[in-house]
């Protein structure tokens, strides 16, 4: 059974292909409403389902001879914590039927669970509503909702009977469903390329399933936009801080309001010190237990600018930001937020003996220090990132551009100083991942850390070139998903990595950059892994490669407890990326240009 996850900035309906749904909100906790039910049924009409998934909502449709029955479960456009349940009876014949409604309310705590789903009620179960609009209302905290109704249908006519189903807040209007679907298709945006015509289709779409798993924070204030899949709706956790961050970036551009809500959101993980935790737990509280990672101020730094810059909303900088109730602090404006993150970067990741920034236990790779080969403790210790270099060396400069004086003045001679560093790292063949006891990449292609050297200029031209035509008969070679993060290999296929090469190619080899975003298209994984629902709609993080021996399908590390494969959809790495590489591909950088107008991605710069 395949689901697809669609929703508003509250509420998610976790749409099944047999029709029925599950509900999740994240608005005080990772928590299930419900979870596989939802049912409309009339009474002497048992025919087969066809489905429908749509942006925002599940059409299900059953017919026979005399009667057709078409329910729409939709999430209303807004902040809504509810469904809004449309059925319309289409008859042939005369008479009355009894049309039933049934949804069972199935509260449950999701928080850090790496083995069996514990099902734990959440400490403040809500109160759910199940309620013919105009009608009957029946509610609870736990267990069966139905209601029933007549129905006297006429030859040749239609009959539209209204539901709601979620937490109550307040009367319901049904205007609000054609409203929902015109605001729906006035925000997303749309997009044509004549080298790309998929992005028609996936475009808007990808926009749809990233807004729509924005969720209102009861505690933190703003939005969540965590990455979803099995790391909250399987094991309970938001996280990496930096994940939000990055699938902000091209809301910027169509949805700016969000963009900053998600900052500002995910800046109040943090402390006065500037340091901001790897992940929420299930409750919201900070969990740093299993990495300290060094990159994530980077990403906050990275998506202030672009919105500043995209915007120019300078006054953002200036509203307060709370930071988490655990560290009893009061609220700073952001700019003040950003500045004090920027000190944590530069004062408390610090650089190493060689002049890369230290990577603590890991930098955007959880499992980099592990697949060193060096030695744990050693490398936390005196271990580099030249990834989290060259990724600095591009970032500080674009931050420095809303910062404070003294602030950008450091920015940017810290990037010039990380940018050299990063040229030394050039072996003749690729840029070296890290350093050890000694150089780390030197005799294999780590592929996350060469786009960034070519973006922030550490590259020279040639090298450049020769480079992305090195990546492109190693890590791409015979991959229909995209390059593979490792050559030769293990190494899967990561959306967050092949952004940027697809940034990176953009540059010096359009050609290589237009079918590296191809391939990560949801039509290239349909038609390379047909039988494979995972990226068909929706996909996870990263792709196994084709030599593995779940090609298409993706990762999983039971000596962890943790598996993509648990829950191989709805991470939004798998529509940010694409969504934030069509726009590099479109040379929309931070600063060439103001919201694009009507969220047209357009075509004549694509064809």
């Amino acid at each position: 059974m395949a689901v697809v996850h669609l929703g508003n900035r509250r509420i998610t309906l976790v749409a099944g292909s047999d029709g029925l749904c599950g509900v999740w909100d994240e608005h005080v906790d990772c928590r299930w409403i419900a979870e596989r039910t939802g049912v409309s049924a009339l009474t002497g009409l048992d025919a087969e389902a066809r489905i429908l998934f749509g942006p925002t909502f599940l059409r299900v449709t059953k017919a026979d001879d005399d009667v057709e029955l078409r329910r729409t479960v939709l999430c209303p456009e807004g902040e809504h914590p509810w469904l809004l349940i449309r059925v319309e009876i289409r008859s042939r014949t005369t008479g009355r039927r009894t049309l039933t409604e049934h949804w069972d309310v199935q509260p449950r705590l999701v928080n850090l669970e790496f083995g069996p789903p514990r099902g734990d009620t959440p400490p403040d179960p809500a109160t759910v509503v199940l309620e013919e609009v105009g009608g009957d209302r029946m509610a609870a905290e736990s267990g069966p909702l139905t209601i029933e109704r007549a129905v006297d249908l006429v030859a040749g006519q239609s009959t539209v009977v209204w539901f709601r189903f979620g937490i109550d807040d307040g009367p319901v209007d049904v205007g609000v469903y054609d409203s929902s679907l015109r605001r729906l298709r006035e925000r997303l945006p749309r997009a044509t390329s004549e080298r790309a015509p998929e992005a028609a289709a996936e475009i808007p779409w990808h926009a749809a399933m990233l807004t729509g798993a924005a969720c209102a924070d009861g505690v933190l204030g703003g939005h969540t936009l965590d990455q979803g899949s099995a790391y909250s709706f399987r094991h309970g956790f938001n996280g990496a801080a930096r994940d939000p961050l990055q699938h902000a970036l091209p809301l910027v551009y169509f949805e700016p309001d969000l963009a900053l809500s998600v900052l500002r959101n995910t800046c109040a993980w943090g402390g006065p010190d500037g340091d901001l935790p790897y992940a929420l737990d299930g409750r919201k509280q900070p969990w740093t237990r299993r990495f300290r990672p060094s990159d994530q101020n980077l990403w906050a730094l990275w998506l202030a600018a672009e919105y500043v810059l995209a915007t120019g909303d300078l006054a953002a900088l200036d509203q307060p930001v709370p930071y988490h109730p655990v560290h009893r602090a009061g609220p700073v404006p952001l700019r003040e937020h950003l500045r004090r993150q920027f000190r944590f970067f530069v004062d408390e990741v610090g650089l190493g003996e060689h002049g890369h920034v230290r990577i603590l236990n890991a930098d955007w790779n959880d499992l980099a220090i592990v697949e060193s080969g060096v030695d744990k403790e050693w490398m936390v210790e005196h271990g580099e990132s030249v990834l989290n270099s060259a990724m600095a060396a591009w970032v500080l400069p674009v931050y420095a551009r809303i910062a404070d004086a003294e602030t950008a003045a450091q920015a940017r001679a810290l990037a010039r100083d990380l940018r050299a560093r990063v040229s030394d790292e050039w072996n003749g063949r690729w840029f070296r991942r890290a350093w050890g006891a000694g150089p780390i990449g030197d005799n294999d292609l780590w592929l996350e850390v060469q786009p960034w050297a070519i973006l922030c200029g550490a590259a020279d031209d040639d090298q450049a070139r020769d480079l992305l035509g090195t990546i492109d008969r190693t890590c791409r070679s015979r991959s229909p998903l995209g390059a593979r993060v490792r050559w030769p290999g293990p190494g899967e296929i990561w959306f967050s990595i092949n952004m940027t090469l697809v940034w990176a190619a953009a540059r010096y080899a359009p050609e290589l950059a237009w079918d590296e975003w191809k391939r990560m298209s949801l039509r290239s994984h349909s038609a390379a892994y047909p039988d494979i629902w995972s990226g068909t709609l929706s996909g996870p993080d990263a792709y196994l490669p084709p030599e593995s021996d779940r090609p298409g399908e993706t990762w999983a590390m039971p000596e962890m407890g943790v598996a993509m494969q648990a829950y191989p959809v709805a991470n939004l790495h798998s529509h940010s990326q694409p969504l934030l590489a069509f726009l590099r591909l479109l040379g929309v950088e931070p600063g060439s240009v103001e919201r694009l107008p009507g969220g047209a991605f357009s075509a004549g710069a694509c064809s």
